[in-house]
């Protein structure tokens, strides 16, 4: 009888990756491995199914193997190289030991002991406008967990040293057998770590860890925004059983400016000015974060009138040009007037009156439509 193709067997595409094949495989073990099946009527079909998809898996898992079996299909694959004669005596841990190792991480059989890599750490840093906008170089301290000088990390006591868990063997991981399945756990007694320790280090206590203080120098790069975080590799917790240390992130929060506010960019900032400065016009000298500018008011200037300095803002952090700084006026209505002054500027009033149309056409023109809308409104 010919051989059924490989990819049929895993119901499977011809350009399904590794991890698809392993899954795929995992499927059928999962249905036809004959620990599963010991009440079937028909054992050695149930067999014959699981020679077949493990021979399959054999091959397609194979770069090699698979090149010449997608080239020249079954006369590609010598069967002198045991294709499908391990299958029927594989266990079935050992299958899914390989198969759930790659999948899931961690092996099915693969012993040692464990190391774990060190915790990220967050760190909080404000920051005033100026600095984000230039850059800036700020030390920080944070509390951070370090490989302990006394014991060298060991956790053991100068002069002495961790013994191996006589429970898992030194391999951190505990085998169990629930019915079928062979079951992979973290060995409880040393939780992990292969060692156990007779004699702790009276300075860590047998973490091999101790809190410390660091200080640190963050370079914040110019244009940086709320927002934003720098990553300092290795700066994090130091890892366990000499695993590496983990990252620390320095999240930006830029605070509130008395003058500027920031959309992205481009920098916003408020001139109040007089009424009569605004009528006439004039030069008013406004701030930017590089100094003093002068600022062109044309005559009857209105108040929310924007004018933009261009190149005046913020540089990206990551590269392109420059934004802007855009002034809004804001016409001051003057207060604590003295009698003198009242009478100037009703007298002023007055002097308009004749002519408001020419002289107030915003303030008309919505005098007029009040007017139409309330004649509107008579029956």
């Amino acid at each position: 009888m010919s051989k059924r193709d490989y990819y049929e067997i895993l119901e499977i595409s011809r350009n399904a990756t590794e991890v698809e094949i392993k899954k795929a495989f995992k499927r059928k073990a999962m249905k036809y491995h004959p620990d599963r099946n010991q009440d079937s009527d028909d054992k050695t079909d149930v067999e014959e199914k699981f020679k077949e998809a493990k021979e399959a898996y054999d091959v397609l898992t194979n770069a090699q193997k698979r090149a010449a079996y997608d080239q020249f299909g079954h006369a590609g694959v010598d069967p002198s190289a045991g294709m499908g004669a391990g299958a029927g005596g594989a266990s079935f841990s050992d299958v899914f030991g390989d198969v759930f190792g790659d999948i899931f991480g961690g092996g099915g059989g693969r012993a040692g002991q464990r190391v774990y890599r060190g915790a990220d750490l967050r760190y909080n840093l404000e920051l005033s406008l100026e600095d984000a906008v230039k850059g800036a170089s700020v030390s920080i301290r944070i509390p951070t967990q370090v490989s302990c000088d006394e014991c060298g990390g060991s956790g053991a006591r100068k002069g002495t040293s961790a013994t191996t868990c006589t429970t898992c063997g030194g391999h951190g991981q505990v085998r169990m057998q629930q019915g079928f399945f062979s079951l992979q756990q973290t060995c409880p007694h040393c939780h992990g770590t292969g060692k156990r320790i007779e004699t702790p280090c009276n300075i860590c206590h047998g973490h091999g860890r101790v809190e410390k203080q660091k200080t640190l120098s963050v370079k914040v790069p110019a244009g940086v925004d709320t927002g934003d975080r720098i990553r300092l590799g290795g700066e994090g917790e130091a890892g366990e059983n000499g695993g590496p240390p983990g990252d620390l992130f320095v999240h930006i929060n830029v605070k509130p400016h008395p003058i500027f506010t920031r959309d992205e960019n481009d920098l916003y900032c408020e001139v109040p000015i007089s009424v009569t400065r605004a009528a006439l016009g004039g030069e008013l000298e406004v701030p930017t974060l590089n100094g003093r500018v002068n600022l062109k008011v044309p005559p009857e200037c209105q108040s929310g009138k924007l004018f933009r300095l261009r190149g005046k803002g913020v540089k990206a952090v990551r590269g392109g040009g420059v934004g802007d700084l855009l002034c809004r006026i804001a016409v001051e209505t003057p207060v604590n007037l003295t009698k003198k002054q009242k009478d100037l500027l009703k007298e002023f009033e007055n002097s308009m009156k004749d002519d408001s149309v020419n002289h107030s056409p915003r303030a008309s023109s919505w005098l007029d439509g009040v007017k139409k809308f309330f004649e509107d409104m008579k029956p």
